[in-house]
């Protein structure tokens, strides 16, 4: 009769290797996004998921005119700022019709639905009109 308590156990010696199984899946799913791009991919998505929703592509708040007078504005900077609608569209800004590269010269600062164009050390060089170009998907 002493010799069934051993036995009884064997089942338990069984659930752990099933507990073990289950997480099994998950580590696949990792394994499988390591070699790709370790795991970063999800950022990628989000803007077809958002492309699905019909948000209208709008400027919450319209770039204003920059008047500087050349004794004052020679070597201080200008700022153009718009408000976007979705926070996840994409801008562009342009000088005279041709894009502006982010440079020493040039900054782009993108926070949430606010955008800004600020245009540091002014020159007579830098007069133009300035355009801020919204885009989400193919809109």
């Amino acid at each position: 009769s002493e010799a069934k308590p051993p036995k009884e156990e064997s089942p338990k010696g069984i659930s752990p290797v099933k507990a073990k199984k289950t997480p099994s899946p998950a580590d696949a799913e990792r394994r499988k996004l390591r070699p790709g791009s370790g795991g970063e991919k999800p950022p990628e998505e989000p803007p077809f998921t958002y492309q699905l929703k019909a948000v209208p592509l709008k400027f919450v708040k319209e770039m204003k005119d920059i008047v500087l007078k050349e004794a004052e504005s020679v070597g201080s900077s200008a700022i153009f700022e718009v408000l976007i609608s979705p926070s996840t569209a994409i801008t562009s800004w342009m000088k005279d019709g041709s894009n502006i590269r982010e440079s020493p010269k040039h900054k782009f600062i993108a926070d949430g639905k606010d955008r800004k164009l600020h245009i540091i050390d002014v020159q007579l060089s830098d007069a133009g009109e300035y355009t801020c170009v919204l885009r989400l998907g193919n809109k």
